[in-house]
């Protein structure tokens, strides 16, 4: 049987902004889900980059 929808909310893949500017090969991006009906714009969080160990802003794609 099919998994029922939560209602407002989506999946979405946050991706690291500096990750690509700095020429280091690989991604950073973290999978979660938001409130369509709460944050209905594109969402910025501070996350941790592995690869360029630091805290840097990831944006929503998609």
């Amino acid at each position: 049987m099919a998994k029922k929808s939560k209602g407002n909310r989506n999946q979405i893949i946050l991706e690291c902004t500096e990750h690509k500017a700095s020429g280091v090969p690989g991604t950073s991006r973290y999978v979660t889900q938001k409130n369509r009906k709460n944050t209905p714009d594109r969402m910025e969080i501070k996350k941790y980059n592995p690869v360029l160990r630091k805290h840097t802003i990831h944006k929503e794609i998609k």
